[in-house]
């Protein structure tokens, strides 16, 4: 079983140079799109014409699709689960297997990769890689983690939308949707889980963001969200790398980078989710089902 994650190094060159930022998954340099505020017709030297501002995308109606529920899944065979997401995703993925592998109808795989997100589609584009895994090795659950590498801008529709604004908000939520849209078209049950409490407060409020964003589609979508804020962060709501085990014991839970989870800490935001996932398919008593939103 593979128990940790894996750092990866991945570098490339988009558009116009705008100074390189540290990508805090897989901590690899790359650099930040330039954001588009269309085209300057200057009437005269002295009277240039203001740019146009960058037109935020619609988001259609959230649509809640119902999708065959993991009880009757199970009755038909093994109950298939994959990880999708980032190298977040990676450590989940290694947590829900330890969790989940005294059951015996039940089998976790890993599909998640380390430097992706829903950012960044000209680097990877996760609507058509997950098509193509899905393609490859059908899933019936998929338990989402992205967001480490997404507090930066959205390119949609020949337009960069810098990370925060309105413009990005409403990109971000397409790409929430539309992968959302894909996964359930494949009638497989959709469980998403977000961010842990990070120790930068400029990046920690930027994660904060991306939960917010996530946490409101799931809710229109009718998603399971499982949060692991309050898993991460100490009495006050503040970041602490040493936390509590359920023993009482203070524990190493964070990677030295202030982002990443030790494998305890891992072990901590994955118990939740399969504490969710056996409820949801019958395999533990309705009195022990952890708080989430509704399932779908």
């Amino acid at each position: 079983m593979r128990a940790g994650i894996n750092a990866l190094t991945a570098a490339f060159v988009v558009g116009v140079i705008a100074g390189l930022a540290l990508t805090p998954d897989g901590r690899a340099w790359m650099r930040q799109p330039t954001l588009l505020l269309g085209d300057r017709a200057e009437a005269s030297p002295a009277t240039p014409v203001p740019a146009a501002p960058p037109v935020a995308p619609v988001v259609a109606p959230a649509v809640r699709v119902a999708v065959t529920p993991l009880p009757d899944r199970l009755a038909q065979g093994q109950l298939r689960i994959g990880v999708f997401g980032d190298s977040m995703a990676d450590g989940l993925y290694a947590g829900l297997y330890r969790d989940l592998r005294d059951q015996p109808k039940v089998s976790v795989s890993k599909f998640s990769q380390v430097s992706t997100g829903l950012s960044r589609y000209d680097y990877v584009n996760i609507q058509t890689r997950t098509a193509q895994q899905l393609a490859e090795q059908p899933v019936d659950v998929a338990v989402i983690l992205f967001g480490t590498n997404d507090a930066q801008g959205i390119e949609l529709d020949g337009t960069v939308h810098a990370f925060g604004t309105d413009g990005w908000r409403a990109a971000y939520a397409k790409r929430v949707d539309d992968l959302v849209t894909l996964l359930r078209s494949r009638d497989v049950a959709v469980y998403w889980v977000g961010l842990p409490r990070m120790k930068g407060e400029r990046f920690d409020a930027r994660i904060g963001l991306i939960n917010e964003v996530v946490e409101a589609r799931m809710k229109a979508l009718g998603v399971p969200y499982i949060e692991t804020l309050s898993a991460t962060s100490n009495g006050d709501g503040e970041y602490e790398a040493y936390l509590p085990n359920d023993s009482g014991r203070r524990t190493l839970m964070r990677a030295n980078d202030g982002i990443h989870m030790s494998m305890a800490g891992y072990l901590r935001i994955s118990a939740p989710v399969a504490e969710r996932l056996k409820h949801d398919a019958g395999l533990v008593d309705a009195a022990s089902a952890p708080t989430a939103s509704p399932a779908a």
